[in-house]
């Protein structure tokens, strides 16, 4: 299972939420089942609807 804070802790040197965004959709496209969103992205740029477009980038995005 794929954790949200294994990618960010994985890639610190991400700065915006569209970079952690993009590595969601590479890492589904690149096989992995399951996610689960464990903690909140701190970006200054997390939109309000961020765990929804975090879901879809995993689910759809790709595929």
């Amino acid at each position: 299972m794929l954790l949200l804070s294994e990618i960010m802790i994985a890639n610190q040197q991400f700065k915006t939420f569209e970079e952690l965004e993009a590595a969601v959709s590479e890492i589904a496209n690149s096989g992995e089942r399951f996610f689960r969103i464990d903690v909140k992205p701190q970006y200054f740029d997390t939109p309000n609807d961020w765990e929804e477009r975090l879901e879809a980038a995993f689910s759809t995005l790709g595929r």
